[in-house]
């Protein structure tokens, strides 16, 4: 099967040169149509599917997603999305004034936002620990990384791939000195199942959650929280419901106050076998591999035609399908609007502070030929005289 004919398995507009995978992701036909069919479904018997039938294939999905990324269905649930993910999980911390988080900063600004929030509540320390870029090693990072420490640090807050600057962070040896260290850590992976590999077994980070909808191909809203046992208990509902002090109480109070919280279609979170066949059926592990590659050997050349670096080594310790390059522009939101409106581009321009950065996200439904029309247009863009560089 060729790239286009990928490419038509996907509902993305027609004429639209899609490189921006990365904010939302774009779901494939036959995924989607599975999920339109638990919808009608849903509709046609709502008492015995929300009650019953809905709950079976819920729990076969968990298996499916168990088996893909080792860890037991007991330890984790399904989410609409990160943000809820970890606002249950940040919100449940018993923090006291002067406690610290350690992150970076690189983190997702709606995670960022929630942190604040809390902070404010509490009186806890959200420490951004600045990162220089680019990243010459693993080692420089961890050092930038670890020389936040303080005796008042409790938590370490940490993306797994960060959203702004598309790099792969070592959130293993993190994970691994932090517990050494006693500290509680959480993880956002949100740009992360689907796209690189994730074990949660042997990841050891306390809370780690990540959007399915992204990388995955999941429809729109289906992301997890995964939570090590000794927290479990711990871990208040951000809705009570009935789960909350069970009529029928099941195996876990864990689940039973996060997984039954109110009427809801969870139709996207019964899609995990759908998804599984389309992978196997697609070769979707080969053809991202590729796209990886593809996007490696491009990464440098845009660079090159915008007299800047790259924010990493050329390496898949640090960069996957999606790259941010460094730009300067005195009216971002005009650069994006242009490339969209007379180019015909889905690109974002994301930033770190005053950092401007284009960001290609590069799914196997994607071709070099779009990465050439890119290339070609940002030349175009220059000779017009917007500034770039």
């Amino acid at each position: 099967m060729v790239i286009q004919q990928i490419r038509n398995q996907f509902l993305l507009k027609k004429g639209i040169t899609y490189l921006n995978h990365g904010s939302f992701g774009a779901c494939p036909s036959p995924i989607f149509d599975d999920y339109q069919l638990w919808q009608r479904r849903l509709e046609e018997e709502p008492v015995q599917f929300i009650t019953k039938n809905g709950i079976a294939a819920y729990r076969e999905s968990k298996k499916v997603f168990a088996q893909w990324f080792n860890c037991s269905v007991d330890d984790f649930f399904f989410t609409p999305n990160p943000s809820t993910a970890f606002n249950t999980v940040i919100k449940s911390l018993k923090l006291n004034p002067g406690d610290e988080i350690l992150s970076t900063d690189l983190e997702y600004g709606a995670m960022d936002r929630t942190w604040r929030f809390v902070c404010k509540q509490t009186g806890a320390k959200y420490v951004q620990q600045p990162i220089p870029l680019p990243i010459k090693s693993k080692d420089q990072f961890l050092e930038a990384f670890w020389s936040g420490l303080t005796i008042n640090t409790k938590v370490v807050f940490i993306s797994h791939i960060t959203s702004a600057t598309a790099l792969i962070l070592p959130v293993e040896d993190i994970c691994r000195k932090a517990k050494e260290l006693g500290l509680i850590t959480l993880v956002d992976g949100a740009h992360v199942p689907g796209h690189i590999p994730l074990n949660l077994d042997t990841m050891h980070a306390d809370f780690y959650t990540g959007a399915l909808h992204k990388w995955l191909l999941a429809p729109k809203a289906c992301s997890f929280l995964h939570v090590k046992k000794e927290f479990q208990d711990k871990l208040d509902p951000l809705i009570v419901s009935w789960g909350y002090e069970s009529d029928a109480p099941s195996h876990s109070q864990f689940l039973d106050y996060h997984e039954y919280n109110g009427t809801r279609d969870f139709s996207a979170y019964l899609v995990l076998p759908a998804i599984r066949k389309f992978w196997d059926d697609y070769h979707w592990g080969e053809r991202s591999n590729l796209a990886r590659q593809t996007l490696l050997e491009w990464y440098p050349k845009f660079c090159a035609l915008l007299h800047t670096t790259p924010l990493a080594p050329l390496s898949t310790d640090f960069l996957g399908q999606i790259v941010s390059i460094p730009i300067q522009s005195p009216d971002p939101l005009a650069l994006k609007e242009i490339l969209y409106s007379k180019y015909h581009i889905e690109i974002p321009i994301t930033n770190r502070g005053k950092e401007l950065f284009l960001r290609i996200a590069y799914q196997a439904y994607n071709t070099e030929d779009e990465l050439q029309y890119l290339y070609d247009t940002l030349v175009q863009i220059k000779d017009d005289g917007i500034h770039l560089q």
